[in-house]
């Protein structure tokens, strides 16, 4: 993915998918993909790289500059499958507590979200579109996406899910980083966690992956 200027390019089929960590955002995008014959991509990820790669390199996290030079020159290759950073295999460390820990720091600096929201929509701009979430997909990278979708769920709920997710963390400990990031997320300077105004919003609490994708699938028509 290329940080080089904001591609144009046709019509493309966007579906924006937002909410917060544990919401279920990431298995519900990559199932609608599935479901619609589209390409998905986690932008979350993206972050989570950059967060890696700077401290891969050693790279103050308070040095907003340095961050947005480690976006920049970082090589960042994400498939359904692995992440890689600048050639090495980061899938799993890049949801580690120590970058769990971090993103949100990286993921406040503007300079970095510039960067990647370039590289977001060059990969949508390259595949014809595809399903893509995160939070800020819907109010700011592609805010005339075909459908914006917002989910939520119960913050118990997704303290479950996450701890399920990280078996090296109990549920305190998850249920209190869940808390702190959607604090930082919620109320950072630049492009902060928020809903749409025209988001379909879904609370998945209650509600299977299936559940969830078909109410999208009927909203879509």
């Amino acid at each position: 993915m290329s940080a080089d200027a904001e591609p144009t390019g046709p019509r493309m089929r966007v579906i924006a998918i937002d909410g917060p960590a544990g919401s279920g955002k990431s298995t519900v995008a990559r199932r609608l993909a599935e479901r619609l014959g589209l390409e998905y991509l986690d932008t979350g990820a993206m972050y989570r790289s950059v967060a890696f790669a700077a401290m891969a390199r050693e790279v103050d996290l308070a040095d907003s500059d340095a961050i947005v030079e480690v976006a920049r020159t970082s090589d960042i290759r994400i498939d359904d499958t692995a992440v890689v950073v600048d050639g090495v295999d980061a899938t799993t460390q890049i949801r580690g507590p120590e970058v769990t820990r971090s993103v949100s720091t990286v993921a406040a600096i503007s300079g970095v979200r510039e960067v990647l929201r370039v590289r977001q929509r060059a990969w949508a701009v390259e595949r014809g579109g595809g399903v893509l979430e995160g939070r800020d997909i819907g109010t700011v990278v592609f805010p005339d996406a075909d459908m914006k979708v917002y989910l939520s769920a119960s913050s118990e709920v997704r303290a479950e899910r996450r701890a399920g997710e990280v078996s090296a963390l109990d549920y305190e400990t998850v249920a209190a980083d869940l808390a702190a990031r959607d604090a930082a997320d919620s109320t950072r300077q630049h492009d902060p966690l928020s809903q749409a105004s025209d988001a379909v919003h879904i609370d998945t609490t209650r509600l299977s992956v299936d559940e969830v994708v078909d109410k999208l699938i009927a909203r879509l028509g």
